[in-house]
């Protein structure tokens, strides 16, 4: 699996560059046979966004982005975002269009 970074008016640092890698690659094995992910970093003023791209091959891409004012807890939420899209996804087809009844 490729990894790519890209950075927008920030500077990452190696071990903020290794957490990201770590959880890119545990979101992988729950995603089965991912070709590529994309983890981008923006800073806008005192803001932080970081966007997360899971490419695999017959899915649509998916994307989960979080923002935070540093790139830790922004980085943990948007892994959180694309582990409940995966699991979402993961669920059988009937299960995900069944609407619960009110008790």
């Amino acid at each position: 699996m490729d990894i790519i970074f890209q950075a927008h008016h920030a500077v990452i640092s190696d071990l903020l560059r290794s957490r990201a890698e770590r959880h890119v690659r545990k979101l992988a094995v729950m995603l089965r046979r991912p070709v590529t992910a994309l983890v981008r970093f923006e800073s806008d003023g005192r803001q932080r966004r970081v966007e997360i791209q899971l490419h695999a091959p017959r899915r649509h891409a998916l994307v989960a982005e979080a923002r935070h004012h540093t790139y830790g807890p922004a980085l943990t939420a948007a892994a959180a975002h694309l582990a409940a899209q995966i699991r979402k996804g993961r669920r059988p087809r009937r299960a995900r269009h069944v609407v619960p009844s009110r008790a």
